[in-house]
């Protein structure tokens, strides 16, 4: 199986990256991955912005109903979206300017990430940052 991204990349991401985290995905049901994972991110001193439909509050932040809404940069679009949608959220990413993208467990598409790669962003696919950053230590 081909690794997307590396330990190196997966390190680049979580500690010089930037603190923003875009969370799509992220809701107020807290039975979902992404609700823990955007926990333990603010618990590592991430900044998550909630990204869904409903655009609702989520962890004390601010939600969104897309990245293109969201009036401030983020550095790290984590994505936790079905690998049929997670091509066109990365592809946004790139538009609007973040600096990686994070494709969760489960989570894959060869072309976004050749494509974005491309366009000079970092990425890792199929990875948990929740899993990977208590292991940096």
């Amino acid at each position: 199986m081909t690794s997307y991204g590396d330990d190196a990349a997966v390190r680049e991401i979580l500690t010089d990256t930037g603190d923003t985290w875009a969370v799509v995905g992220l809701s107020t049901n807290t039975a979902r991955a992404a609700y823990g994972v955007a926990r333990v991110l603010q618990r590592y001193g991430k900044r998550i912005v909630p990204v869904h439909p409903k655009a609702e509050t989520v962890l004390g932040e601010q939600g969104y109903a897309s990245l293109a809404e969201i009036p401030f940069p983020v550095d790290v679009v984590d994505v936790f979206v079905n690998s049929a949608l997670a091509g066109e959220v990365a592809d946004q990413a790139v538009a609007v300017g973040a600096k990686a993208v994070w494709f969760q467990l489960g989570v894959t598409d060869e072309a976004a990430y050749e494509r974005t790669r491309r366009a000079g962003l970092a990425m890792v696919m199929d990875r948990c940052p929740a899993i990977e950053i208590p292991r940096l230590g």
